[in-house]
């Protein structure tokens, strides 16, 4: 069994049904079990600026599948969720669901590299990923959660006004977190 910490978000759609339901179905019936989910957060888009704004989140699963197998899921998910993979980078989509960190493991796979390359460069992670996971959680080869935190503009990153944000942060909130 590991802790892998998930990305989510979503720009079309009704993005905000989109991550919940994402949510739910990680949390549902499976091997997973749903260990934490942070509030929600309204992100301006990285990349092309002709997109609606984005609502993400990140949530801690312990899972048993090895990081290849989880990806599968991720990726099954989003295709559920209506996500097409048209090679554009940055572009609007239903659902994005990012592996960011397996247990402290390092990969570097043909189609998936864990910890997520750019974590260090994007507040829409750290900011959600710091309400679920201690800020000296070191991620491999990028430095730890609360120094990488501290580096990134937190510009364009705003709580929504949901009922994971109501709830409070660093708690596991299976079901209940959004």
């Amino acid at each position: 069994m590991a802790t892998a910490y998930i990305g989510l978000g979503s720009n079309l759609a009704e993005p905000r049904d989109q991550v919940e339901r994402a949510i739910a179905t990680l949390a549902g019936p499976g091997p997973e079990r749903l260990l934490a989910c942070s509030r929600l957060y309204a992100t301006t888009p990285v990349g092309p600026v002709d997109q609606p704004d984005y609502v993400n989140a990140v949530i801690a699963l312990w899972t048993p599948r090895a990081p290849l197998d989880l990806l599968d899921r991720l990726q099954t998910i989003e295709a559920w969720h209506g996500r097409v993979r048209d090679g554009r980078r940055w572009g609007p989509r239903t659902l994005d669901l990012d592996l960011l960190l397996y247990d402290q493991a390092c990969v570097a796979l043909p189609g998936l590299e864990v910890p997520h390359p750019e974590i260090r460069h994007r507040a829409f992670v750290l900011i959600p990923l710091a309400d679920i996971a201690p800020r000296d959680l070191s991620i491999p080869g990028q430095g730890r959660l609360g120094d990488l935190l501290r580096a990134v503009s937190t510009e364009g990153v705003r709580p929504l006004d949901s009922p994971a944000a109501a709830v409070g942060t660093r708690a596991a909130r299976p079901l209940s977190c959004c």
